[in-house]
């Protein structure tokens, strides 16, 4: 345990300075282009922003649709979205047109491209920083290929330093590989109920109170770390499964929110979601790894004991960060539209 507390601090401390200002994942655009009414389109386009920054992304379609600005724009808190209305341009010219999001190889997110005609016809594909590109085939069936959900989960959690940063405190509060075993799937249990029950609509929830509350979780198990090194096991380290389940509910409810902004492919819902899901669970168990790997690799060499005192550095890191996002989002919650 003592090993583990000393090297925690240097495998993840650049982690959390980084990500200090970056609370949420990296969201992928989203572009969604829809027939109303034979040759008239309606287009959607997210373009991933960061307070006041957006990526620099911009949607090009090379039969024109996208030539002329938009007729509505506006800023939230994680996209900067832009529409274009009932723009007349022919069914037919979309036939070996190519997509392109101009910008997207500079990146490390994704664009999701849905694109739906008058027939019923569907074409979804994810666009990635390798390949910002595709060509438009109509005799295509145009689902989405099966891994792209499960890549964006990955990502989703690989990126969400908030997320990370419970993880983190929950390897750091948990003694012995299967209890901590036990706990992270109990967390895994919670969040992939509410994940579900939010995103297939059965529940709905104040996205700014479950971030606040998110961020109220990280403080929470930050200060349960704090007080196990200062010789007092507070209620996480005698029930850490209980806790984790507890807060991975809310998590869960976190989870659904960004993909609903993703959004879901109406001809496979629930493969969709379960794919997301499944992402989330192996980028999860990925950072777990690599965190137990490293501390088990860097245990064997001696230049890595630290001071006591920069052993602290870790909880109260994650723990001031996630008090800083605790009040910008109770900030957002309060504040009048």
């Amino acid at each position: 345990m003592k090993s583990l507390l000393r090297v925690l601090p240097v495998l993840l401390g650049t982690m959390l300075f980084t990500g200090q200002s970056i609370p949420h994942e990296i969201r992928p655009a989203y572009l969604q282009i829809d027939e109303i009414a034979l040759n008239r389109f309606d287009v959607l386009w997210k373009q991933p922003s960061m307070g006041a920054i957006a990526l620099p992304l911009v949607p090009k379609l090379s039969n024109g649709l996208l030539d002329t600005p938009s007729d509505e724009e506006y800023v939230t808190d994680s996209f900067v979205i832009r529409r274009w209305k009932g723009r007349v341009v022919s069914r037919d010219t979309f036939d070996a047109a190519t997509v392109r999001i101009t910008g997207l190889e500079q990146t490390l997110t994704d664009a999701l491209v849905i694109m739906s005609f008058a027939d019923g016809q569907q074409i979804q594909t994810l666009l990635k920083s390798g390949d910002p590109a595709f060509v438009i085939n109509l005799t295509d069936t145009g689902k989405i290929p099966v891994a792209a959900y499960l890549t964006l989960g990955i990502k989703h959690i690989l990126s969400g330093f908030d997320h990370l940063s419970f993880v983190l405190c929950l390897v750091m509060l948990v003694s012995g590989r299967l209890q901590l075993l036990g706990t992270v799937t109990g967390f895994t249990i919670a969040h992939s109920v509410t994940l579900a029950a939010a995103a297939l609509g059965y529940v709905h929830v104040s996205a700014p109170l479950i971030e606040s509350l998110v961020a109220l979780s990280i403080v929470f198990v930050a200060v349960e770390v704090i007080k196990l090194w200062k010789g007092h096991r507070g209620i996480t380290t005698r029930y850490p499964w209980l806790i984790a389940f507890i807060f991975g509910l809310l998590h869960g409810f976190a989870f659904a929110g960004s993909l609903a902004n993703i959004g879901l492919p109406p001809h496979n819902i629930p493969g969709a979601l379960l794919l997301f899901n499944c992402g989330v669970e192996i980028g999860q168990t990925l950072f777990v790894g690599v965190v137990l790997g490293l501390i088990d690799a860097l245990r064997r060499f001696p230049l890595v004991s630290l001071s006591v005192s920069i052993r602290w550095l870790t909880p109260y890191a994650v723990g001031t960060t996630a008090s800083y996002w605790l009040f910008e989002r109770i900030t957002l919650l309060i504040t009048p539209f």
